[in-house]
């Protein structure tokens, strides 16, 4: 006889207890043990044995062939750079994001491309039948080989792929899946993390790629206990705010490849489209002749993006100035004025200091360091960075500017798109080689740097 108790698991490491604790004994989380009701078998209950030939025999490595191993393409480039060349067979990919940020668009639309050799079944918990056909309209996806089911039990979508044998399978979203067997609601950490068991076992048995879509919290993680993420092969993020066109989709789990690609897409009543030069996009309606604001270049896995860094040094008449970062670290940030008042001679102790990167572009590369301190010095003189001027390098303690990797690849994108004067770190320029007519300035410290782009 099935009893029924109830237990508290951790939403961040799925750690169990039969009692609540305000701090998860497992990870050190706060707040965030839920209460979940479980279904245990008695001890009575029949157990069921398997012979050792239902299992799957050990094989030696070497007689494993992936001789007709390939990628399925799915026409959209930025993605398939992202996944590592694209899709790869029995894969199970989370895709995740804000509401509205574009999910369900691009699993649509790039069934467009894949259904021109595949069937692809698209599960849908969330829309009827008859919406999904009004999107697919408005996105022109047309094909007789994807197949749509409206189906929130779990079970059932497994039975459906089982009998189907699709090439391709899209889930959205997991948070609507349920198992009938589990007596919490769907949506819930034990319905989440089961229902992707399943499906985790039906894409690795039938060798069926598997896209999953899921919600993320109010921290903007996946909805769902961490285990979520160790389950499946790659996790993809959708970034980016809803009221502005432009997404990023970055991979920050990748089993069949780099997780330091990005893809940008801007959002367009049409849906998703590639922005083949973010740069140049992020680098439109830049201001002329104005303090405050430097051209960064941040690499994001081969390719090398710039982006536009503004800053502002305000005088305040409080005590206690004011510190404000939009698309850089704070506490990076905090250490860089640091550095520029105890090194360089400039003081911010007296003025409110805020920094924005454009485009909303996150930059996490300490290379963009150089460009972030020129921009707050540059708003705090008032004196205007020259329009043609690009700076990288990481900044020390000491006030030194230290070497960075891929310094040629960023030269080459700068002066691509029109930048002939380059600052970058003194021990960069021995492994620099440029036939351009491009200034290369190499620089040992702060005031080095600023006299240069000024």
């Amino acid at each position: 006889m099935a009893k029924v108790k109830s237990v508290y698991i951790c939403s961040d490491c799925g750690y169990e207890s039969p009692k609540w604790y305000g701090k998860c004994p497992s990870c050190g989380e706060w707040n965030t043990m839920s209460e979940e009701l479980v279904t245990k078998q008695s001890a009575t209950a029949t157990k069921t044995v398997k012979s050792v030939s239902s299992y799957n025999n050990a094989l030696k490595i070497t007689e494993i062939s992936t001789e007709d191993e390939h990628r399925y393409k799915t026409g959209v480039a930025e993605l398939d750079r992202v996944l590592g060349g694209g899709i790869v067979k029995g894969s199970l990919i989370l895709l995740g994001g804000d509401p509205g940020i574009g999910k369900s668009t691009i699993m649509l639309q790039i069934c467009k491309k894949l259904c021109e050799g595949l069937r692809v079944l698209y599960v849908s918990g969330e829309e009827s039948s008859r919406q999904l056909k009004l999107r697919a309209n408005r996105l022109s996806v047309e094909s007789e080989n994807l197949l749509v089911l409206t189906e929130t039990d779990a079970e059932i979508v497994a039975e459906v792929i089982r009998q189907q044998k699709p090439d391709l399978v899209m889930i959205d979203s997991i948070q609507t899946m349920c198992l009938s067997e589990l007596s919490s609601s769907a949506g819930s950490i034990t319905q989440v993390r089961e229902c992707t068991n399943l499906f985790m076992r039906v894409s690795k048995s039938l060798d069926i790629p598997m896209f999953i879509v899921g919600h993320v919290n109010k921290e903007g993680s996946i909805a769902g206990p961490k285990v979520l993420e160790h389950i499946v092969d790659a996790v993809l993020y959708f970034e980016g705010d809803r009221q502005m066109s432009y997404r990023i989709l970055r991979a920050v789990k990748n089993r069949y490849g780099s997780t330091n690609e990005i893809g940008v897409f801007q959002m367009t009543d049409k849906g998703l489209e590639e922005v083949e030069n973010p740069s140049l996009m992020l680098l439109s309606g830049r201001p002329k002749n104005v303090s405050g604001t430097c051209v960064a270049c941040t690499m994001e896995g081969t390719r090398p993006i710039l982006a536009e860094v503004q800053g502002l040094a305000s005088s305040t008449s409080f005590g206690n100035p004011r510190r404000m970062s939009t698309g850089f670290d704070f506490n990076r940030l905090m250490l860089i004025i640091a550095v520029l008042e105890k090194r360089a001679g400039y003081y911010f102790n007296g003025s409110d200091t805020y920094i924005n990167v454009i485009g909303g572009l996150r930059l996490d590369e300490p290379a963009t360091d150089l460009a972030v301190a020129m921009a707050l010095v540059s708003s705090l003189k008032d004196k205007p960075i020259a329009d043609n001027a690009l700076a990288f390098g990481e900044i020390g303690l000491a006030g030194e500017i230290r070497s960075v990797s891929h310094a040629q690849e960023r030269i080459n994108e700068a002066v691509r798109l029109g930048f002939n004067k380059i600052v970058v770190p003194y021990h960069n320029l021995k492994r620099i080689t440029t036939n351009t007519d491009a200034e290369i300035i190499g620089v040992k410290n702060l005031r080095e740097a600023f006299e240069a782009l000024t």
